[in-house]
């Protein structure tokens, strides 16, 4: 065990940039997510989500999301304005942070430079506030901060030439093929949380286990 660590410093050992997912990686969003989406589908009489369109959503943009749940009705427009004007705060509380990505954020500064970048649009101000994470993160890349969102590589791209990082000093930890796709587009170490389907040379299913693979750690 402790060779494998080893050798899994030395694999990241010109890294000084780590970069989160945030739907599935820094929160666990589902249920707000599905409270969210049925109460737009409610609106124009659809509904409820199911299992696969959740899966869909947690992982897209917003607009992405309401093309793809209303595709084939003559509501598209409709909601698609809806979903711009809509107060997230009712959702909140059905968010809840990830186990133990407090403390090992807290762990990574200010070794690590710390960033986040993600499909979520305009709310990811208020959920950061919300759980206490904002303050851990020196910066956030939304869908409303590209031209381009995931898979494009635009997030990553930015976050490395804000940090004046090469891609080989970054890693992109994520939990759906869209992370995955995205660190191969920007070059990035891709590390897969909660997900071993996903092709990853790194693997975690507590947060605390990237302290053990990060140089700089015992």
């Amino acid at each position: 065990m402790a060779s494998a660590a080893r050798r899994s410093r030395a694999g990241l050992a010109a890294v000084k940039v780590v970069i989160y997912d945030c739907d599935g990686v820094l929160i666990d969003s589902r249920r707000a997510n599905a409270a969210f989406y049925n109460h737009l589908l409610e609106k124009f009489g659809l509904g409820p989500i199911t299992p696969r369109q959740l899966d869909f959503v947690h992982s897209s943009t917003a607009r992405e999301a309401v093309d793809f749940l209303f595709k084939g009705t003559p509501w598209v427009a409709a909601a698609q304005n809806y979903q711009l004007n809509i107060d997230n705060r009712p959702f909140l509380s059905l968010l809840s942070p990830e186990p133990h990505i407090r403390e090992v954020l807290a762990a990574l500064r200010p070794g690590y430079h710390t960033a986040i970048a993600t499909n979520r649009g305009k709310s990811l101000p208020l959920v950061l506030q919300e759980l206490g994470l904002d303050v851990l993160f020196e910066l956030t890349v939304s869908s409303y901060d590209v031209a381009k969102p995931k898979p494009h590589p635009e997030c990553l791209l930015k976050i490395l030439k804000h940090f004046r990082a090469e891609p080989r000093e970054a890693v992109y930890i994520g939990d759906a093929p869209v992370d995955l796709l995205v660190s191969r587009h920007a070059g990035v170490n891709f590390v897969a949380y909660k997900n071993p389907g996903l092709k990853a040379r790194y693997h975690l299913q507590d947060h605390r286990e990237l302290l053990e693979i990060l140089p700089g750690f015992a």
